[in-house]
């Protein structure tokens, strides 16, 4: 076993530990949680250590590293021909930095979940499960074995925000799985399109490896949908076009989109702050992903036919989160919509199909994943002590707590993307990459990378308002003395979890290329992939 394959079994084994001790030992659940993702954030450092950035990108084989292959499922269908299914995982520069963020979040997840009294056994077992499903997804290179992972990672979720969440939770996480659920069902109906076109080279199968599906000349007589009818179109419309856009589809639910994106803040504002954390950090990172590694990869011709509308997408959900955003009451809602703005930023940086636009739209999915992890912790550190979100009932925090009122607005000003933070790396090589996609034969109108930094200026304008409403000026507080005394500031296991991230929001700003250095071999292969259809 490869230490890929023990990255992401390894939370498997304190989920069997987990449910194998008896209740009486409770207190024991979050400790094996936090040694066990303690563990698996060594070995994914270890393994961003090792990677050779600078080696990736001379072909599409030679760009992924830490490969482990294995036969899964081989089955001979008679005519049809034969099954050939395998388990193949690896890392290449684009998923590299997503690992080691899910591994970061996962373990400020197990630290925000410390108080957690609610059947323990079953809450920390699901979040063990859903921690092997998110590293799976980023891992997996045979598509029948990222869908599988992409499934799995629903039921934990489901039964976190429907079971641990708040007064509606019930009606979040139904709302949360239908949303998924039609976007992977459609997503399946492509893959098995993509496996009846594609074939292995060596065995003449056809096969569900991506690698192969990212090369065009293992396509069966270049006709997709082949085992439906032998047309190149669908009712008169191309069918990679068909193809590209389920896929699309499937995965711009996860990042989210507008319109797709109303989901998010009602699964936000129930969800227990734990989930929250990693719903923020790593679930929305896979929309981004799979556009990255699926429909950019498999279909460039796709992607530059469509970046010009994929890039007003992005510009319609940068705005109308910020909109959103700064109207909301409830700052666990207004963390939700700021979400859908800065997501809004990685798909308009894709859909630049420039390295730098796609460099930033990467920089800026990691700068957000520990952002946004932060803020959503933040929120749960005032709701735990006096279980009220809205902002108007608290003003002058700042007097009772300092270390805790410090902490927020080093957070907001980062998410914001002040010089000097991460935020303002990512945002700001997007809007580099959508000016310069002007130049290019498909290329994107300068005005859509104007109003993406109209999106930063209102970002600012709702992080700003709520810093000065909540935490200055005198205090006032709904509860009165009640809330007073129980507004205790910041403890130390807190400060544990909050300091590293906002180093890390600092360093990253700092010094962008311990990113850039990994990613960008990878991010120019992709544009190699692309240009033909340019």
């Amino acid at each position: 076993m490869g230490l890929l394959s023990i990255l992401i079994f390894l939370p498997l084994i304190a989920l069997a530990l987990i449910l194998a001790l008896p209740n009486t030992a409770k207190s024991s659940y979050k400790y094996i949680a936090l040694g066990f993702t303690v563990l698996q954030l060594g070995i994914a450092l270890y393994i961003y250590q090792n990677f050779q950035g600078a080696q990736a990108g001379v072909n599409i084989l030679s760009d992924f590293q830490f490969l482990e292959q294995a036969s899964w499922i081989r089955l001979d269908l008679g005519a049809i021909g034969k099954l050939e299914i395998d388990y193949l995982i690896g890392l290449d520069g684009i998923s590299l930095p997503l690992i080691v963020l899910s591994a970061l979040v996962m373990l400020m997840g197990v630290g925000a979940s410390w108080n957690i009294d609610k059947s323990p056994k079953g809450y920390f077992a699901l979040l063990m499960l859903l921690n092997t499903a998110v590293m799976g997804i980023f891992c997996a290179l045979d598509f029948f074995l990222f869908y599988v992972f992409y499934e799995v990672m629903l039921f934990p979720l489901y039964f976190l925000i429907g079971i641990w969440g708040g007064v509606r939770r019930e009606y979040a996480a139904i709302k949360f799985f239908l949303y998924t659920l039609l976007g992977s069902v459609f997503m399946l109906l492509v893959i098995v399109g993509l496996y009846f076109s594609v074939t292995n080279p060596e065995t003449g199968a056809h096969t569900f490896n991506m690698l192969h599906m990212m090369n065009p000349s293992n396509y069966v007589d270049g006709s997709f949908f082949s085992f439906i009818a032998n047309y190149h179109e669908v009712l008169g419309i191309p069918a990679r076009l068909i193809g590209f856009i389920i896929l699309f589809f499937a995965f711009a639910i996860k990042v989210p989109i507008v319109p797709l994106h109303t989901w998010l803040p009602d699964a936000h504002v129930e969800a227990p702050t734990p989930v929250s954390i990693i719903l923020a950090g790593i679930l929305l990172k896979i929309g981004g992903y799979g556009i990255i590694r699926v429909c950019y990869s498999i279909f460039p011709d796709m992607a530059a036919l469509t970046n010009w509308w994929l890039a007003l997408i992005g510009i319609i959900s940068i705005l109308y989160g910020a909109l959103n955003a700064l109207a909301q009451k409830d700052l666990k809602r207004m963390i939700a919509y700021s979400s859908v703005s800065h997501m809004g930023f990685v798909l308009l940086g894709i859909a630049s199909l420039t390295a730098e636009g796609i460099s930033g739209a990467m920089f800026q999915m990691i700068s957000h994943g520990f952002l946004s992890a932060a803020l959503f912790f933040l929120v749960g550190v005032i709701y735990d002590r006096v279980h009220d979100r809205y902002i108007y009932n608290f003003r002058g925090l700042a007097g009772i707590m300092p270390k805790y009122t410090a902490c927020v607005a080093i957070v907001f000003f980062a998410s914001l993307g002040l010089p000097g933070f991460s935020a303002f790396i990512g945002e700001a090589f997007v809007i580099i990459g959508t000016f310069n996609a002007q130049s290019m034969t498909t290329g994107i109108p300068r005005w859509m990378a104007i109003a993406g930094s109209a999106g930063i200026f209102l970002s600012a304008a709702y992080f700003l308002w709520t810093l000065q409403r909540m935490f200055f000026g005198q205090t006032r507080l709904q509860g009165g003395t009640a809330w007073a005394s129980a507004l205790t500031d910041l403890n130390r296991r807190e400060l544990l979890i909050l300091v590293p991230t906002i180093s890390l929001a600092l360093i990253l700003g700092i010094v962008p290329s311990l990113v850039f250095g990994k990613l960008n071999a990878s991010i120019l292969k992709l544009i190699d992939i692309i240009n033909p259809y340019i």
